[in-house]
């Protein structure tokens, strides 16, 4: 019995394949898939956090410090915008926040941040490093420390004051439980006051809480801060 052969065999050349034609225009056309245009990369701050939070109502005082902010720094940090959603929350961190950091003590600014960034480190917290990188670097007028701050304090050039009050930064962050009497008596002959010591450790917890907030919301730095001070 003849085998039935298609109409593209009937056609076939010697080795036995149908020729191949060129496909037309509209036939490519037809079958090109759809080129999505690529979409402008998104800011690395936006969003700002991970969670979505109901957008609150300032009150007068913030609406007039977060006005502040933009006037001295030219942005508001995405920290307060993160606290924005509930007004007493804000305030209250940004009363913390003021009082520790920027408040009368027997610990320069610049201590103050440093202690800031050795936490941070340790806890690889983007925000803190990020924005307290930049402080660090600003206060000091050296870049250099600012990056090594950020990526290992034990690689800067140190004094005995600051050596000392960065150790037991890391020590209380890293294991709080092993904090003792020599721990204290070293920040005692490096220099510091017993009020220093309070001091030290009250910034030391601030930022431990907050990289864990900022660790677990995906707080995100304001984009200007890793060109500030370089």
């Amino acid at each position: 019995m003849a085998r039935l052969v298609s109409g593209a065999q009937a056609k076939a050349g010697r080795n036995g394949k149908a020729p191949v034609k060129a496909p037309t225009k509209a036939a490519k056309a037809a079958g090109k898939p759809a080129q999505a245009k690529a979409a402008p990369p998104m800011p690395d701050d936006m969003p700002i956090i991970a969670l979505n939070l109901p957008a609150g109502t300032l009150s007068p005082a913030m609406t007039a410090y977060f006005k502040k902010c933009q006037d001295r720094l030219g942005f508001v940090p995405n920290v307060l915008a993160a606290y924005a959603f509930d007004t007493v929350k804000l305030e209250t961190f940004v009363a913390l926040y003021n009082d520790l950091m920027l408040g009368e003590s027997g610990l320069s600014k610049l201590e103050r941040e440093m202690i800031a960034v050795a936490v941070s480190s340790q806890n690889r917290c983007y925000y803190c490093l990020t924005a307290h990188g930049a402080a660090v670097r600003q206060y000091s007028g050296s870049p250099l420390l600012g990056e090594q701050m950020v990526m290992n304090y034990r690689a800067a050039r140190l004094n005995k004051r600051q050596r000392a009050m960065l150790d037991f930064a890391v020590k209380l962050t890293s294991s709080p439980a092993n904090v003792e009497e020599a721990d204290r008596e070293r920040l005692r002959r490096a220099g510091f006051s017993e009020r220093d010591i309070w001091d030290i450790a009250a910034v030391i917890g601030f930022f431990n809480m907050s990289n864990r907030v900022a660790a677990a919301t995906d707080m995100r730095p304001n984009t200007q801060y890793h060109a500030q001070a370089r």
